[in-house]
């Protein structure tokens, strides 16, 4: 894998207070954090403990119960939508094709928040989207149609999307889905480079092996309120991953790695 550039200038994301809610089921309360340039946060949590939910409230995308999200220091409600969508960008965990396209089509639409009304992409745009295409080992599908391409290579083709939009946090729901496991460590691999050149990167995972290798933080969501924060060497333990997912978990250690696996 190959990095990207981006041309977006650094940004930050809070929680101020969030709540996250289900009808009446709370899942997540008060919620207060600041997502910093240059690290790379893990979100885990079981099924159903509004991992995705919460990651769409970070985006702008649903409203908090309470509480808010800022983007540099401003409401998220007061921002406007291109200004959200040129400084945060969104890998949804199953994007759906709605229609046929080319590869390099579909990673085009990565660059729409830069184009004015009815603005035809440039040949900038094309080399950007081709650049990205090549980050995720996909320089030879440019022309290939979406309908011939593989689950994992679809989700290839949305991170190559997310990569030429170019935004300054990058929010990732189960960015690994349908990828192999070469190109889940490279794809990750990429993103952490990214943290590198002063990006944020916010991911929701189910596996704790691959936060304790990439993130710097983490958050822990319990389904019931409860979450926890802090770095991921220190809050990923046996003990508190048995709390989290209410199964006995175990922390192996090899060549340098922790390995968390259930009991």
């Amino acid at each position: 894998m190959r990095e990207v550039g981006t041309q977006g200038r650094p940004c930050t994301l809070a929680a101020r207070g969030v709540e996250v809610a289900v009808g009446a089921r709370r899942l997540v309360a008060g919620l207060s954090l600041e997502f910093r340039p240059g690290e790379f946060v893990a979100i885990l949590g079981r099924n159903g403990t509004g991992k995705t939910l919460t990651l769409h409230t970070l985006a702008g995308l649903r409203r908090p119960e309470g509480g808010a999200v800022y983007l540099d220091g401003a409401a998220m409600e007061s921002v406007s939508r291109r200004t959200v969508a040129l400084r945060l960008g969104l890998l949804a965990q199953d994007a759906e094709e709605s229609f046929v396209t080319s590869a390099l089509e579909a990673v085009l639409v990565g660059r729409h928040p830069h184009l004015k009304l009815w603005q035809w992409e440039t040949a900038e745009d094309e080399r950007i989207a081709l650049t990205a295409l090549t980050a995720v080992d996909l320089e030879d599908f440019a022309a290939r149609r979406t309908d011939t391409l593989s689950g994992g290579e679809l989700r290839r083709v949305a991170v190559a999307a997310l990569l030429a939009q170019e935004p300054s946090v990058f929010l990732l729901d189960e960015p690994s889905n349908h990828l192999d496991p070469a190109h889940q460590l490279g794809i990750l691999g990429l993103f952490r480079e990214l943290c590198t050149a002063g990006r944020t990167v916010i991911a929701t995972m189910h596996d704790p092996t691959v936060a304790a290798r990439f993130a710097d933080r983490v958050v822990l969501l319990h389904g019931d309120g409860r979450w926890a924060a802090g770095a991921a060497r220190e809050l990923l333990t046996a003990e508190s991953l048995s709390e989290l997912y209410l199964a006995p978990m175990l922390e192996l250690q090899k060549d340098g790695r922790r390995i968390f696996v259930s009991a």
